[in-house]
């Protein structure tokens, strides 16, 4: 999957709102690791950002030279880049605690 896979989204939108999440995923092809970062990304994004969220998934097999932007050193990496600070996260994203709590996302059953 491809950002290109994904909906249309309006960048501005996401300046806009102080809510939406702007994703970038970095992966290698379609191994194991990269296949279930990309699911369990999803599944926690639509449990608890549905609506709010964007993801770039950026394959490094076909753009190698995009892993400098964001200082990748390691894959597959998610980069939270909206809002502000960027976090970055680094594995399959199988812990959901750990992914919300790297994203900076309070669970939706959570006290506010």
């Amino acid at each position: 999957m491809s950002a290109a896979d994904l909906p249309p989204d309006d960048p501005g939108a996401a300046d806009a709102d102080p809510g939406h999440y702007h994703l970038r995923l970095y992966v290698a092809g379609q191994t194991a690791k990269s296949v279930a970062a990309m699911a369990n990304l999803h599944r926690v994004c639509e449990q608890h950002l549905a609506g709010r969220y964007r993801i770039e998934v950026i394959d490094l097999l076909q753009n190698p030279k995009l892993a400098a932007g964001d200082q990748i050193l390691a894959i597959p990496t998610l980069v939270r880049r909206l809002p502000a600070p960027l976090k970055r996260i680094i594995g399959d994203l199988s812990n959901t605690e750990k992914v919300l709590v790297g994203l900076d996302i309070r669970p939706r059953d959570a006290p506010v």
